[in-house]
């Protein structure tokens, strides 16, 4: 209990990147912050992991404030500030970016094992993949590092993917998200109007062409 009757010259910050400054709330007679790493953190890294990684901070006071971007600056981070009211919604943006992208991969290296490959082979197969995107997406951005069947508007591979994949409600869900992308980079409107209805077709047309 003494942090609860700590000295106001004591400031308390936490590191958690979904919860805001009222985590912190019993502490709030003294400075309170918060100073998050958006950066993956699986096993214990060096400190280099934090250059060029934006670093979400905030705090109840302005000298806090700049103590913390000082701090991010200091181990090579960037700073920007994040407040409670946009908290969560920086924490799902930082979601889709990580933890759903090994979800992706997870569903990528599951069709390659219904197809013989071992999981080893799998990954090692598709994490070079990723690799790849990832550097296109530093180099070219959201918009032109988009590839693929949807990008193309190629309706016959959408089509015959929809008819193997386990899961066909994930590959319309994101083949939405990316007919969009692919809508912004350029794809002509009547093969965007033919993707779309390739993805929004029945699940029950789906499961009988995977019978057949």
């Amino acid at each position: 209990m003494a942090a609860l009757t700590a000295s106001p010259s004591v400031s308390f910050v936490h590191c958690s990147g979904a919860l805001g400054l009222d985590a912190l709330h019993a502490l709030k007679s003294n400075p309170i912050g918060s100073f998050h790493p958006l950066q993956s953190f699986p096993a214990p890294r060096p400190p280099e992991a934090f250059r060029g990684v934006t670093i979400a901070v905030d705090a109840s006071t302005p000298a806090l404030l700049r103590r913390l971007n000082a701090l991010a600056r200091r181990i090579g981070g960037r700073p920007r500030r994040v407040d409670d009211a946009s908290r969560a919604m920086y924490h799902a943006a930082a979601v889709f970016a990580s933890n759903y992208v090994v979800a992706s991969v997870a569903e990528g290296v599951r069709l390659l094992q219904s197809a013989g490959w071992s999981r080893k082979d799998a990954e090692q197969a598709l994490v070079p993949l990723v690799e790849g995107v990832v550097a296109n997406l530093r180099r070219r951005g959201i918009v032109r590092a988009l590839t693929g069947p949807i990008r193309r508007g190629d309706v016959e591979t959408v089509r015959r993917h929809l008819a193997v994949v386990e899961n066909p409600d994930l590959y319309r869900m994101l083949g939405a998200v990316a007919l969009e992308i692919a809508r912004e980079a350029g794809l002509d409107p009547a093969a965007a109007g033919r993707t779309k209805r390739a993805l929004t077709g029945s699940t029950a047309a789906t499961r009988r062409r995977r019978r057949e």
